[in-house]
Formats: C-alpha cells, structure tokens, sequence
C-alpha cells in the first residue's frame, strides 16, 4: 500500500514540476513576447488587420470683398497601395507598368512605394479627376482592389489662376499655408486633422465599426472663411496694366498697390513676374515673392513728398519762398544736382516741387536739420513694419539722427541714402491724401464661422496725425501742380483732379556699396479725385530695359491708366481742372519776355540759402572789391592773395557751407 501511494505521489510530484515548468517557459515566452516584440507584432496586427490614415476637414475659403472665390478647396482622391497583399497576390512589376503612366510616374517609384513594405503607402496624393477615373477602372479592370485604394482629401484650388497670387500665396500638401495670406491665416483657415483607422478583412472589406465609415462626412466645421478688402475687378484692371508695362519696358519688376485712402484697405496689390499658385512648383520661387511688402529700395523723388509736408509743417517754408537754384550744390564733398543737370535760377518752392529740383530739396532738408528729418519721417511710418496679414513684411532702412552729416541730410531729403517698402511708401502718400491722418494698412477684411457669422471683423485703424490739415491742403495743391504742369504730368486723366509725385532712383549694388551704373527705379504714387481721394496708386518699376527710366516717362502712364479705369468703375464724375494747359498757354501769351526777364531778376536777387548756411558763389573773374562784397552777401568771411581778377578760391563752387566759413580767393593781374 505504501509503495502505491508513494508511486502516485512521486507522479503527481512529477506532473506538478513540468505543470510548473511549462508555467514558468510560457511566463518567459508571454514576457518576450509582450515586452521585447510586443511593439512589433502590434504593429503587425494592425498592418494585417486594417490600416491607419488622416483625414480633414476642407480648408477655409478665401474671398474678396464682394464675396467672390479667390481660394478654395474641394474633395479629392489620393492613391495608396498595400504592400503586403501585392506580395502576396499580385506581381509588383505589373502593377507598376499599369499604373504609372496614368500618373505620370516612373515605374520605379512604384516599385520603391511597394518595396517600403507595411499595410499602408501612399502612391500619389491628390489626384487631378481624370487620373483618378483611370486608375479606377485599371483597379477594377485588372482585381487591384485589395492592394490599391482611394482616400479622400482636401485640395486647394484658385479660381482665377495667377490674380492675385502674390497675396493669396498657396497651399503644400499637408494642406500647410507656405506664403502669402495662407500663411499668415493658416491657423483660422486649416481644417481640422483627424486620426482614423479602418478595419477589414482578408479580402480588405471593412468590418465591425468600419462599416459604417463612409457614412461620416466632413462638413468643414473647424474651418474659417476670410473676407480680403482686395477687390478681384480693381486686381483684374491693375494686373492688365503690369503686363502691358512689363511688354512696353522690359523692367525686372513691377509693382503696384491701390490703396483707400481713407481706410488703409488694400484693394489692389500686384507684382510682376508672378506665378500660378495651381501649380506654384513650377515657378522659379523669386516669382512667389510679393516685393510690395518684401522689396526695399530708395524711394526717390517721391520721397520729397514727405520732405515738402515736414518743411510746410515747420515753417520752414512756404509756396512762394523763392530759392536759388546753381544746378548743383556741393555738400560735405558730395555734389548733388538736379535731374536735368540745368539750372533753373531764381525759383519758388512751389516750382522746386513741381519740377522735382534737387537742389532745392537738399536745401530744405539742411534748413530742416537731421532730428526733424527723420522725426518726420518716422511719423509717415517708414523705418517699421505697417503690420499687414502678410509675411515677409520689412522695416526698411533709416538713418539714426545723431549719424547724420550734412551729405546725409541731404540725400535723404532727395529720396536717397535710406530704403523703403512700396507699402510703406503707398501708406504715407494715403496719409496726405487723407488729410494729414496716417491709417494702418490691411488686407483682411473680415473672418467668418464656418456658419456664416462673424468671427472677426478688422476695422479701420487710425495710427496717428501726421501734419495739421491746412498744412496738408497746401500739401496736396502743389502735388497736384506735379501732375497738371509739372514733371508727373503723363499720370493726368483728363477731366480728373490727380495729385502726386514721380520718382527716380539708381540702384543700390547688393554686394558692393554704390550704385549700379546705368540702372534706375521708375516709380510714381499720387491719389484720386483731388476733392475727395477714394483712390492711391502706387506704381514701381525696377530696372527698366526699354529706354526711358524716369518715373515720369514710364511710371506715369502706367499710373494714369489704372486711375482712369479705377474712377470710371467707381462712378466718378469728372471735374473741371484750375491747372488746365489752356489756362497756362493763355497766361504765357500775356506776359512779354521783358517782364519775365524782370521777375527772375527780382526773384534771384532774394533768392536765400537754408537758414545759417551760405551757398559759395563763382568769383572768377570779378575784383577784389566785388568779390569781397559777394562774399560778405553770401554771410561768408573773405580772405584774398595777389591783385587783379579771381582766377580760383578754396572752396568749390556751389559749395554749402555754415555761415561765417573763410573763404579764400586767388588774384591774378589781368
């Protein structure tokens, strides 16, 4: 009995230690499987079982004011592939050869999605309507279905090709704003990402939850509509005219803004070359950039609008103040002369602005000293950003006041020696035209719900007053004596008041300092109607190549064709013009040249340097005892060496010196 009984226990003993040893190994093998491989025969499961994709909601659409479609997005069908089940059904070389064509792939790019294994690769992305009708029916046509497959995505389209695609910018493929307004309202326009899994059977028929997957659809409940000020029709006339511009000229670039005045709303913004955001990547990316708000250059003698208000506004001068102009004037070793390389004599101030004298300009600016200067121009806003819902915005470049010599002073005052943005520039002429008052530009004009309500709405920003409102009228009468009878004569539209400036300005060398020889900046900015500006166009064209390069030669026309279009769309009714060329032909009939004669003489002799400066006269030739008192005329003390008539002096011609500076002239018997 013994001996059963220990038999018995020693085989349950034994049974109990390979029961526990079998525990133990499958302990082991459970923790190896489940720790060392645990990720990747989930990951297995899930590749075998069914397969994981994002979808989104359709990205918000962009409009212009009057609600038409800038930028939209649509449903589309992108392609994946299943590598497993090629392999494990189908030949990967003769999908390739049957699909590629319809995609325009290589075969080899099929071959590499294949060759990257798993349940799930994407093939192409986004197909155009046609290519996803051809693989459908190749997929059904050759029994593809459990290898290949569609999902639905969004993709972005712009209705009107190239208008307006430096503003809009475009879209990349993870539905990304990469420029442009999709950039900077990315976050308010991108629809919402989510994570989804669909599961299926051997045969990748959908099961359990994942039957009732087609029936969620997305209704762009996360996205949002933005409203732009920009008006497709004023867009549409503008871009017409930078491509008759580009054709008649030749230019690396153009630029043009419409801007109103009196809101800082941007209704047109274009540059030329452009680019068709529908298919961005096949544009050099200089094309993408929008120079309105990226390109920075010297601004030239539209600049002097700026100049004229802050001389105005600090009584420095007045319209009828008469200057002298030499035609050149030397200051601190620089010689800076006017455009036409004349002199003009005995002028007012009214005529130093009409005719865009140099000369005259860098006296005022030397009158207004460096502090005033740039106080000035600061306040107009140049030297920041506007702050506009676009990126890549500059500052610009400006001097620091204490920096300042007189050269520099100077310079400035003629548009040179500093680097503005077209926008900035656009800005600050609204702000003249707008009565002395400077508004933040903007290009977004409302945001909506995906519902239809209002999400934002971007209202009219005032920055600050520029010039008080009488100093502006006065202002804006001798700009627009620059458009009726002065150098910005061909942006006139007949029957319209127009005020504004023309400019000219060499190029500034990138890698160098200096200026390019031979290489200029046209531009022209005024505003429209005189009585009550609704209108400023800005036009800027770089590097010219087809003759002229005066911005009133080639800038002008250009500008004078958009506002003629741009008054007649808005309804404008034309009124009569005091600065006709009736008037002004009537005028000159009537005075004889003695008593024009007279007046240049009268006027040349009050004709005054800016205030505690003295313009250094020519004294060659004259004896001592005139040159001593022309000299004492001009505030400068004189020293002489030898007798008889000047022959030379120290100090050049034209000179602009402090008062009181020796001068010192040479005589020589005659």
């Amino acid at each position: 009995m013994k001996n059963v009984r220990a038999t018995v226990q020693g085989r349950i003993a034994r049974v109990a230690i390979l029961m526990f040893a079998f525990l133990v190994i499958l302990t082991f093998r459970y923790a190896y499987l489940q720790v060392v491989q645990g990720d990747a025969l989930a990951q297995r499961m899930r590749d075998q079982s069914g397969y994981e994709f994002r979808i989104q909601s359709l990205r918000g659409a962009i409009l212009d004011r009057n609600g038409k479609e800038l930028a939209v997005s649509s449903m589309t069908k992108s392609l994946f592939i299943d590598p497993n089940h090629v392999y494990d059904s189908h030949d990967p070389a003769e999908i390739a050869a049957d699909i590629a064509p319809l995609l325009g792939l290589t075969e080899q790019e099929i071959l590499d999605d294949i060759s990257v294994g798993g349940g799930f690769v994407w093939v192409k992305r986004r197909l155009e309507h046609s290519e996803y009708e051809a693989v459908r029916a190749v997929i059904r046509e050759k029994g593809y279905s459990d290898c290949l497959g569609f999902q639905n995505e969004a993709k972005r389209y712009y209705p009107n090709d190239a208008l307006a695609a430096n503003v809009l910018g475009f879209v990349g493929t993870d539905d990304e704003g990469l420029d442009g307004v999709e950039q900077a309202l990315d976050p308010l326009l991108k629809g919402e990402i989510r994570e989804e899994r669909l599961t299926v059977d051997g045969q990748r028929r959908p099961i359990l939850d994942s039957i009732f997957f087609g029936r969620r659809t997305y209704r762009g409940d996360y996205c949002k509509t933005a409203v732009l000020t920009i008006d497709s029709t004023i867009q549409f006339m503008v871009e017409q005219e930078l491509d008759r511009a580009m054709a008649e000229n030749n230019p690396s670039s153009i630029t043009a803004i419409v801007m109103d005045p009196k809101t800082g709303e941007i209704l047109a913004m274009a540059s030329r070359p452009s680019y068709n955001p529908n298919r961005f990547w096949d544009y050099p990316q200089e094309n993408w950039k929008n120079r309105a708000v990226s390109f920075i250059y010297e601004p030239g003698s539209t600049f002097k609008a700026i100049v004229a208000g802050a001389a105005l506004q600090e009584g420095i001068v007045t319209p009828n103040q008469v200057f002298f102009d030499p035609g050149y004037v030397m200051v601190s070793g620089r010689r800076i002369q006017n455009w036409s390389n004349e002199s003009y004599g005995a002028v007012t101030f009214t005529d130093i602005v009409k005719n865009s004298l140099n000369t005259g300009f860098a006296q005022v600016g030397l009158s207004l000293g460096a502090e005033k200067l740039m106080h000035y121009t600061r306040i107009f806003g140049f030297g920041e950003q506007t702050g506009i819902d676009l990126p890549g915005e500059e500052e610009g470049i400006l001097f620091k006041a204490e920096d300042m010599r007189d050269s520099d002073i100077a310079t400035t005052a003629i548009g040179q020696s500093i680097a503005v943005t077209p926008l900035q520039l656009v800005t600050a002429m609204s702000a003249i035209a707008n009565g002395g008052t400077l508004m933040r530009p903007h290009i977004v004009r409302t945001i909506k719900n995906p519902d239809g309500s209002i999400y934002e709405e971007r209202k009219p920003q005032t920055i600050r007053e520029t010039l008080q409102k009488t100093v502006d009228r006065t202002l804006i009468g001798l700009l627009e004596q620059v458009v009726a009878t002065g150098g910005g004569s061909k942006a006139a539209v007949r029957g319209y008041r127009i005020a504004g400036k023309t400019g000219t300005a060499q190029k500034i060398r990138l890698d160098t300092s200096g200026y390019m020889e031979g290489r200029y900046i046209a531009s022209f900015c005024g505003f429209a109607p005189v009585e009550d500006p609704i209108f400023t166009v800005l036009v800027m064209i770089d590097d010219p190549r087809g003759g002229n390069f005066y911005g009133g030669q080639i800038a002008a026309p250009v500008a004078s064709r958009i506002f003629a279009q741009l008054l007649r769309y808005a309804h404008v009714e034309p009124s009569s013009n005091p600065f006709t060329k009736d008037a002004e032909d009537t005028s000159s009939k009537t005075a004889s040249a003695e008593e024009k004669r007279i007046e240049e003489r009268r006027m040349e002799t009050v004709a005054m340097p800016p205030e505690g400066k003295a313009l250094v006269p020519d004294f060659t030739g004259l004896s001592i005892r005139e040159a001593a008192r022309l000299a004492e005329q001009r505030g400068l003390l004189f020293e002489s060496e030898g007798t008889g008539a000047a022959v030379s002096q120290d100090l050049s011609v034209n000179d602009i010196v402090e008062q009181g500076t020796h001068v010192k002239v040479y005589f020589e018997p005659t």
